[in-house]
């Protein structure tokens, strides 16, 4: 695998993980309802098979209002 392959597939990964992660809160947080004034403890897991990688990123996120329209 040349470089460039190896790059352009760990972009492509990592996009992926990127937008389908954002939708996965975005969807949670609306099914939530108002969260504003709250904070999340998020961790993200990353696990690759054959090369024995765990690698954890923990953040925070806060949370957004109840969108104007919805009672």
């Amino acid at each position: 695998m040349t470089d460039d392959t190896f790059n352009m597939s760990m972009r492509k990964f990592l996009k992926q993980v990127g937008v389908t992660s954002q939708q996965a809160i975005e969807e949670a947080m609306r099914a939530k309802g108002d969260t504003s004034g709250q904070t999340f403890e998020a961790k993200m897991v990353l696990t690759i098979d054959g090369l024995e990688l765990e690698h954890v990123v923990t953040g925070k996120i806060e949370g957004q209002d109840k969108p104007e329209g919805n009672v």
